[in-house]
This record gives structure tokens, sequence and C-alpha cells, in this order.
């Protein structure tokens, strides 16, 4: 028995159909990592209120250098929290579905308008700031850090800036072309 070629044709279009639709709905499968994320984004929050109710009873009598570490810690910790937030924000929107809070008077310029592209450079920058910092401690702690470890930490501090030079003039020629 042979199939007639429009029976064929429409028989490979509802499969074609189908299989799309799967490949289309699975991106909903992506939504239990964003909602992990959220879950990592309440741990730091719980981490910055340690740091911060730890060093309130020492304020007065901390020194400056103790007192600028903390709130580097703390600095540290807010732009974790950004990156992790921007992740969700783009990376929800751009990958699973939109976020409608179109008429919110606290919805973000850039939610919405940040692709993958912009993330990343936005996710580079973020990381060369948080390694910024981290460094600017250690420096600051420079008589409890080995030479070695410094080293290391001036290394690769310095492989993310490369890494976010690289980027932004990889995505500045591909928006040139």
């Amino acid at each position: 028995m042979t199939i007639p070629p429009d029976s064929a044709d429409h028989m490979r279009t509802r499969i074609e159909r189908r299989v799309e639709s799967w490949i289309f709905h699975s991106r909903w499968l992506l939504a239990p990592f964003y909602l992990g994320l959220i879950v990592g984004l309440v741990i730091l929050l719980i981490k910055f209120l340690q740091e911060l109710f730890v060093f309130l009873p020492q304020t007065l009598s901390a020194s400056q250098s103790d007192v600028i570490l903390a709130l580097l810690t703390l600095v540290d910790l807010v732009l974790v929290g950004n990156l992790v937030l921007m992740v969700i924000f783009s990376g929800y929107e751009n990958f699973v579905s939109k976020i409608d809070v179109h008429n919110h008077p606290d919805r973000p310029e850039w939610m919405g308008k940040l692709d993958s592209g912009g993330l990343k450079l936005k996710l580079i920058a973020s990381i060369v700031a948080i390694s910024s910092i981290s460094l600017l401690k250690s420096f600051m702690n420079v008589d409890k850090i080995t030479d070695r470890e410094m080293g290391w930490m001036v290394g690769m501090h310095l492989l993310f800036v490369c890494s976010g030079l690289i980027l932004a003039l990889t995505d500045k020629l591909s928006v040139k072309k």
C-alpha cells in the first residue's frame, strides 16, 4: 500500500509541528533554574545580614581599615546579588517567557531590552567589579596573604579584565557587521 504524496506531506507536517511544539515548550524546563537562583538570592541576603550583624557590635572599636573591609564585603555581596538578579530577569525573559509588569512603576528600564550579548557584557563587568573589590580587600590585608596567593588573585583579575575587553570588542565587531 502506497501513501499518496499529499497525505505523506500532511503527516510529516503534523509530526514536524508536534516536534517543534515540544521544543518550544521545553523552554519551561529552565524555570526551576531561575527559581533556584531566587533561593540563592535569599541565601545571599542571609549571608549579607549575618556579615552586617557580626560587624555592628564592633563598629565603635574597629579600626578604619576594619570598617573599610567590612563595607567592601557588604558591597561585594550586593554586587553578587545584582548579578544574580540580572541573570534571573534577563534569562527568564530571553529564554522562558516575558515578565508581564509593563505598567509597574518600579520596573527596571533595562528589563526586556537586555539580550544575551548585553547580558554577557553586564555579567563580565560585574565579575570584574567583584574581583576588584576582592583584590582591594586583599591589598588591605596584605600581611595575611602570601605573595603566591596575591599573584594568583592579580592574575585572575587581569584574566577577567582581558576577557571583558575581548567580549566587548567581539560584541562591537558583530554589531558593525
